[in-house]
């Protein structure tokens, strides 16, 4: 019996100092944000984890403390009544939080990228932040503000995210998130320019010309001119009528660009509408001329 108490209380004190390293390295990460924020322009990419991982910090340190050094019960009670008061101030400043900044994080299918977009609900001031290090972002484009209701966030691909919103005048604005290519990364190219050509879909044909971007849509034509169409990154545009969105044209990830070869069969393209109400990206396959 002492013998199997005395194995417990070993698996005990490896788990609690497992406890402790992570609680330690918790504080040393809020600490190093907290140094290098303002000099270094970054942030969470949601800034709720700022206090998520004050809570699990809280909860690693007092479990592995209570697991790897021997205390009296009555040693436990306080100190469980102490670290659950610390929580909950915590979701309080939590909570106030969420009256000051809207944060919208989403993860890409493949879990791989990470969408994070940031509104302060003061300013109205509404920012895109890129990841680096993977829960630490940047900010990278200021958005069309203010901003009237929610945003909505459909993945075209494992690497584009169509973000789209209303502004306070009612207008719908589409804000593409890119964060791979289609051409290895060498060289900058058009996606317009890469999409010549007539592509079909479920009652849906879109043209890409000289003249700009047509699309048909049960028998109603569209047609967009070079100058109102507008390119993200190097993955998709967001063709716009009176300065406002109508549809984004993205290149799937079977998409590969051949400078050499303009008028090879591409792959896929996805078209998808701007609109707050439910759709789904429409996928696009080249017709050969």
């Amino acid at each position: 019996m002492k013998q199997r108490q005395n194995k417990v209380r070993k698996w005990q004190k490896i788990i609690g100092a497992i406890l402790l390293l992570l609680a330690i390295g918790f504080f040393c990460l809020q600490m190093g944000y907290l140094f290098i924020r303002s000099s270094h322009l970054i942030d969470y990419i949601d800034h709720r984890l700022f206090y998520i991982i004050n809570i699990a910090c809280m909860i690693f340190l007092a479990s592995g403390v209570f697991l790897f050094i021997s205390t009296t019960r009555r040693l436990k009670i306080i100190g469980s009544g102490i670290v659950l008061l610390l929580i909950v101030v915590q979701l309080i400043m939590l909570f106030n939080s969420n009256n000051l900044i809207k944060s919208v994080t989403s993860l890409s299918p493949d879990r791989k990228n990470v969408l994070s977009i940031k509104e302060n609900l003061q300013t109205t001031e509404v920012v895109y932040y890129r990841p680096h290090f993977g829960i630490i972002g940047r900010p990278e484009e200021r958005l069309l503000s203010p901003v009237k209701g929610d945003f909505k966030v459909e993945w075209l691909a494992n690497d584009a995210a169509a973000v789209t919103y209303q502004t306070a005048d009612n207008n719908t604005q589409q804000f593409i998130a890119t964060y791979g290519d289609r051409g290895g990364g060498t060289s900058y190219y058009y996606v317009g320019a890469e999409i010549h050509g007539t592509w079909q879909g479920e009652n849906v044909q879109l043209v890409s010309d000289t003249e700009g971007i047509s699309i048909t849509t049960d028998g109603e034509s569209e047609h967009f001119e070079w100058d109102d169409i507008h390119q993200f990154g190097t993955l998709a545009v967001v063709l716009e009528k009176n300065n406002e969105a109508a549809w984004t044209v993205s290149l799937d990830e079977n998409f590969q660009v051949n400078e050499d070869t303009p008028e090879r069969q591409n792959g896929n393209i996805t078209l998808y509408q701007a609109t707050m109400n439910d759709n789904e990206p429409i996928e696009l396959t080249k017709q050969i001329e």
